[in-house]
């Protein structure tokens, strides 16, 4: 497959990612767990059908160090005993925060109190940052036909 537009070729397109991935970088230095961010992001872009970020989130997340049997299991968490409590309310946020047209009520309470008994008000703040930005770069890639497979950990750091 090849890609509809290069987004880093397009001045708009350009400047438009270079901002998420900085928006993605304060993310990363928030309090909220890399390895919680890692399977958020992998999870979202499961749910988007955009493979170039799961490719990218799931060498990331090996490249730090993640089990591989875990990130296997993401697209299963629910069944899937190697997730702790607060993995499995995050991922549960992300799937609400990702699919809002299937619920017309958007994220329900019981998600959002499940994350809140897990991460406090910066934490949460960040968990709805980086599903808002996971969801801006899937939809970005899936648009434009980003194809996957050739993402190297770090590719996008000197952006």
């Amino acid at each position: 497959m090849e890609a509809r537009l290069n987004p880093f070729a397009s001045p708009v397109m350009g400047k438009v990612f270079k901002h998420l991935i900085a928006a993605n970088r304060l993310l990363l230095e928030s309090t909220l767990p890399v390895p919680v961010q890692e399977l958020v992001k992998l999870r979202a872009s499961q749910i988007n059908g955009c493979g170039f970020c799961v490719d990218m989130h799931f060498k990331d997340a090996v490249h730090a160090g993640e089990e591989a049997t875990r990130l296997n299991l993401v697209a299963v968490w629910r069944e899937a005993t190697v997730f702790t409590d607060a993995e499995r309310a995050a991922l549960a946020l992300a799937e609400e925060g990702t699919r809002l047209a299937d619920a017309a009520g958007g994220v329900s309470d019981e998600a959002w109190e499940r994350a809140a008994a897990h991460y406090d008000e910066e934490q949460l703040a960040a968990l709805v940052g980086l599903i808002a930005v996971i969801n801006a770069f899937n939809r970005g890639n899936v648009l434009t036909r980003r194809p996957a497979g050739g993402y190297r950990p770090g590719q996008h750091a000197a952006l």
